[in-house]
């Protein structure tokens, strides 16, 4: 939990109760206690295989991106296994949790959990109780995860979405939300649909901590059409924005207010109310040098009083801090000002309205490293659910077995926001593993997994072969085709490539149906200073980079409710064994070791699968150096060997399987 307490809880039915999957494969739980080992008993993971290829070479006649130049990333791990034994492998078994605890830089999921289909059999009280302990459980897991810097990203429809936050809140504190994102998932209501159609989802972002940093996005060609060049400035388009920035009033006065004065009018112009100059006084005074002879000149009555406008009434005003003047400004100084506005390539501060109105300020389009990303994500920017369908059926001739898979775009967009490349991105909801596919052609590392195994097998895992085999070529691994200037002296300033598109295209309507009008010499000009063409996609991703593929070992950990008793399962053999009790004792495994299975600081640990006598137990202990100690966990124990282990001048702990590892028994519940 986040540690804080909260001022509001959301309560349900069970909520101090765990869930475990009541059918292999399936979204069907049932409550238990927490401490019961089929809820906490720690999985390890056995590793099936690792797909790995090579980058693809690059083409003379294609053009690549940046993206496409990242090394493809290789330390991604694909799991099969039900999210919660997943994310228990994650934080606890100590190979595990040493790559990934608190190194998750970006969470994204798509819960596959929906009331109206999912918990269609439950009673409607209980369903919601279900889904919010499950997502509870899981959430506190996850937050174990994520990084300083991190945060996490939960893709919803309407159903669940209002209870999500509170629970988030509950979790995560909710100082650390950050904003709820509305994605434009259909691009047109259907005429069938009944009551207000839904055309929305929401992605809830949270942080870990205040240390989250987001990145923009990149401009698109319509935003970038609003900076014009009117002075031929050196540095290309610029638009004009606020002259002043506001401060938070104080008892002093901000050393920002000031007069300057006019270098046309001769007027004292001030900031904004409550407001300040952007720079700081010797800047914006090499600035105005620009303009005119200013110096530093004289705080009067009158400067302070328009100050004191500025500020309040009950700030303190600082007479030292002095105004930006022409001293004895005159006519020819005006002059001189207008002399200087009509060169052209223009101070970032000058005075507009053809150099008599208010003093603007320049920001370039050249100076811009992206947009601020807004919580409003329209299908046009990041796509659609029809999309993905599509992006899926390409990879998938035939089949579409996702009812509403994720375009890859929106998936870019995220990524982009909360990661960097190199970063770690988990998604413990794979489906078709869109996810890891756009964090592989991102040049991201990831971890994700997949519950039911059919989908694991026929889907997941062959679309991210596809991936690093570089046999995928949809999504984002080849930017669209764009509309791009190809006029020689370049397109009006305002007017876009798409723009410029659209006004030829209605303007060769109005000509086939006025012919004659093709060879007036208006037409023609109006159609080469509107000449667009279509710009060939460029690559982002050339393939290559590999991942291991996995599967949750089978549980060797049961409870007998009947018997109040902790058992082992037949899974409960061999190496099986061996990693169980390892990560649950946390150990981490030492396959190199001749005599002993695994090591925690300058313990060791021996699994005997069968009786554990005195010789046995003497002769681990003759393998240990000095200052070195054993735990030897059995599976039968021989009568004495826990008092003789206390004996020994080594450190030598006796632990019973199961008893000492689960001493769960529901006759404590509660207590």
């Amino acid at each position: 939990m986040a540690g804080a307490k909260q001022l509001l809880e959301l309560t349900w039915f069970n909520k101090d109760k765990a869930l475990i999957p009541s059918e292999e494969g399936r979204y069907a739980y049932e409550w238990v206690d927490p401490k019961d080992p089929r809820y906490c008993e720690t999985r390890a993971l056995v590793v099936d295989e690792v797909v790995t290829s090579e980058q693809s070479p690059k083409d003379e006649d294609t053009q690549y991106s940046e993206r496409a130049d990242l090394d493809p990333t290789e330390d991604n791990l694909l799991i099969l296994g039900e999210s919660g034994d997943v994310l228990e492998a994650l934080t606890r078994v100590p190979e595990l949790r040493e790559k990934y605890l608190g190194k998750v830089k970006c969470i994204y999921i798509d819960p596959p959990f929906n009331t109206a289909q999912t918990f269609a059999n439950y009673e409607d009280n209980l369903e919601h109780s279900v889904w919010l302990t499950m997502m509870r459980d899981r959430l506190v897991h996850l937050r174990k995860l994520l990084s300083d810097d991190g945060s996490i990203w939960v893709h919803l429809d309407d159903v669940e979405s209002h209870r999500m936050r509170l629970l988030m809140d509950e979790v995560f504190g909710s100082g650390n939300y950050v904003t709820e994102v509305k994605w434009e998932k259909a691009y047109a209501a259907s005429n069938n649909a009944s009551g207000i159609p839904m055309v929305t989802d929401t992605v809830l972002v949270y942080r870990k901590t205040t240390a989250f940093q987001r990145n923009k996005v990149a401009r698109s060609s319509a935003m970038n059409a609003r900076y014009t060049n009117p002075d031929r400035a050196d540095k290309g388009p610029w638009k004009p924005s606020d002259k002043s920035a506001r401060h938070n009033l104080g008892r002093r006065q901000h050393p920002g207010v000031y007069g300057i004065q006019h270098p046309v009018t001769g007027e004292m112009m001030y900031p904004s109310s409550s407001s300040n100059w952007r720079f700081e006084q010797p800047e914006m005074l090499r600035i105005m040098r620009e303009w005119g002879r200013y110096e530093l000149g004289e705080s009067t009555d009158e400067e302070l009083a328009r100050r004191k406008s500025v500020e309040g009434p009950n700030v303190e005003l600082r007479p030292e801090i002095r105004p930006i003047v022409i001293p004895h400004w005159n006519q020819e100084d005006a002059s001189r000002a207008l002399g200087r506005y009509a060169e052209g390539n223009w101070p970032v501060y000058y005075p507009g309205e053809g150099g008599l109105g208010a003093f603007q300020r320049k920001i370039y389009l050249s100076e811009l490293d992206g947009a601020v990303p807004k919580n409003l994500w329209p299908h046009s920017d990041v796509g659609h659910s029809d999309s993905a369908k599509k992006e899926i059926q390409a990879l998938f001739p035939g089949q579409l077995p996702f009812a509403t898979p994720k375009p890859e775009r929106l998936l870019e967009r995220i990524l982009h926001i909360a990661t960097n490349p190199g970063d770690v991105v988990l998604d413990v909801f794979a489906g078709s593993g869109t996810t890891a596919a756009v964090a592989q052609k991102m040049g991201r590392r990831w971890v994700t997994c997949e519950l039911v195994e059919d989908t694991f097998n026929r889907f997941t895992c062959p679309r991210l072969e596809k991936v690093v085999n570089n046999e995928d070529q949809g999504g984002i691994s080849i930017q669209k085709q764009e509309r791009v200037d190809a006029t020689e002296e370049g397109l009006p300033d305002g007017l876009s490539p798409d723009d410029a598109q659209k006004f030829n295209s209605a303007l060769n309507k109005v000509l086939a149906a006025n012919p004659e009008l093709k060879t007036e010499a208006v037409v023609k000009a109006l159609k080469t200073a509107t000449k667009t063409k279509n710009q060939k996609g460029v690559v982002n991703w050339r393939g290559g980079g590999s991942f291991t593929v996995a599967h949750l070992a089978p549980q060797c950990f049961d409870y007998v409710s009947e018997l109040n008793l902790v058992t082992l399962t037949e899974s409960a053999t061999g190496a099986t064994l061996v990693n169980s009790v390892a990560a649950n004792l946390n150990f981490s495994l030492t396959p190199e070791s001749r005599h002993f299975d695994g090591k925690r600081g300058s313990m060791f640990l021996k699994v005997v699968e069968g009786r554990l006598d005195k010789d046995k137990a003497e002769e681990l202990l003759a393998h240990l150096n000095e200052g070195e100690g054993v735990t030897l966990a059995a599976t039968e124990l021989e009568p004495g060997i826990r008092q003789f282990a206390r004996t020994t001048d080594k450190p030598c702990q006796i632990v019973h399987i199961p008893n000492d590892i689960f001493t769960y028994s529901a006759t404590q519940e509660g207590k």
